[in-house]
């Protein structure tokens, strides 16, 4: 019988990395979730993958603010499962002021977990990849990743950062069967969009639904949010043998943002 493969994704007890990861569950990955679920909420979400899914699923609470614990989520998963075969580094956060105003703490925030986590999770899980001489890593960026907007400054910063950390993965490793890509979704219909929504709504004195419209119309031409399936489905395809010369680069599934 052929042993499943193993992908860990950061960040994927909510939004879209637990999108990402139902589609790999269903794909018959075993999985390494991480996010920062209540214990029994994490144990909740493992039961459910496992029985709806039937793989087994390790649920890694690491703070990707610590690079210490960045490496462990990745050598516990080689413990439990064996080597490493998809790396998703999805995890993400935000905050929104003048670059002036921008608090240190979240700028250091914002780089530690949105970038430098995905660069100590890449080193700890590629050479495990390198002496099987397969691997995928897929770096979820984002539509801010090539363009940037007022008010985000620690944000674009990290996300341009994971685009070039993508490209030197990918040119170093173009020899020894592993690809490293990134996707940038455009604005997706998560917890952290919602909130900015809100915020909108509530400074324009707008409906959450008009607000939502307008939050749209500034940046995708569709005027529709990129949906997590699609996303999810991006990341499988890249796993894919039909993907195996796909590396270094940087895919919008955005609504046309970035053909501005």
């Amino acid at each position: 019988m052929k042993t499943p493969l193993t992908a860990v994704i950061t960040g994927s007890t909510s939004g879209i990395g637990l999108g990402i990861a139902e589609a790999f569950a269903e794909a018959g990955y075993r999985l390494v979730i991480n996010g920062f679920a209540p214990p029994a909420e994490a144990q909740a979400l493992v039961g459910r993958l496992q029985q709806e899914h039937g793989v087994e699923v390790l649920y890694h609470p690491a703070d990707l603010g610590d690079p210490d614990q960045c490496v462990a989520l990745v050598k516990d998963g080689e413990r439990r499962f064996g080597p490493i075969d998809v790396l998703v580094n999805n995890a993400g956060v935000q905050h929104v002021a003048p670059t002036e105003q921008f608090p240190v703490d979240q700028w250091n925030n914002i780089l530690a977990v949105n970038l430098s986590a995905a660069f100590h999770t890449i080193r700890t899980a590629l050479p495990g990849m390198q002496s099987r001489g397969r691997g995928r890593i897929i770096n979820v960026a984002s539509a801010h990743g090539l363009v940037a907007s007022i008010h985000k400054s620690a944000y674009v910063a990290a996300k341009h950062g994971i685009i070039g950390l993508t490209k030197v993965v990918a040119l170093e490793n173009a020899e020894r069967g592993i690809t490293c890509n990134a996707i940038c979704p455009g604005f997706v219909l998560t917890p952290l969009v919602q909130t900015q929504i809100d915020a909108r709504a509530e400074q324009s004195h707008l409906s959450n639904d008009e607000a939502a419209v307008e939050f749209l119309n500034e940046k995708q031409p569709t005027h529709r949010f990129t949906s997590i399936g699609d996303i999810a489905a991006l990341a499988l395809f890249l796993c894919s043998l039909a993907a195996s010369n796909i590396t270094g680069a940087s895919l919008p599934i955005d609504g046309g943002w970035t053909a501005q």
